[in-house]
């Protein structure tokens, strides 16, 4: 099985069901007819992330999810995507959805980046949810 890290990095959080969710992000990304070499997830405080998003991104706002793209060779999947655990439990209550479904949401939407799906534009926002609903209905944990 290609490689699927999973860190915590500012935060005590524990991943469960990490088996099924390496498999379930592997099966989406080979869908979108991507090879998947190395993804990392971390994990971590809105703090860590805010700090990520100005010195990165230059952006000022917290975030749910930073991707990275380190891939150098097209088709194939390498990068680093960041998680903010307290924006994922408070949009979860937000959205009254479950603090699973919304990890399940936001896991899939930074494999989503890699394989070249945007959000920007109201058209690939609306593109992107779709495909995150898709890889959701798969979803058997």
């Amino acid at each position: 099985m290609p490689a699927i890290n999973f860190f915590q990095e500012d935060v005590s959080f524990k991943l469960t069901d990490k088996l099924k969710l390496k498999k379930w992000i592997t099966e989406a990304i080979m869908a979108e007819g991507y090879k998947l070499q190395e993804l990392n997830y971390i994990f971590c405080s809105d703090q860590y992330l805010l700090q990520m998003n100005q010195q990165y991104l230059d952006h000022d706002t917290l975030t749910d999810i930073i991707t990275f793209d380190n891939s150098e060779t097209p088709g194939k999947i390498v990068g680093d995507i960041f998680i903010s655990i307290e924006r994922i439990w408070e949009n979860a209550e937000k959205f009254k959805v479950s603090k699973m479904r919304e990890l399940q949401r936001v896991v899939i939407h930074g494999a989503l980046h890699l394989v070249g799906y945007a959000d920007k534009k109201p058209a690939d926002k609306k593109l992107m949810t779709e495909k995150e609903d898709f890889y959701l209905n798969k979803v058997t944990f």
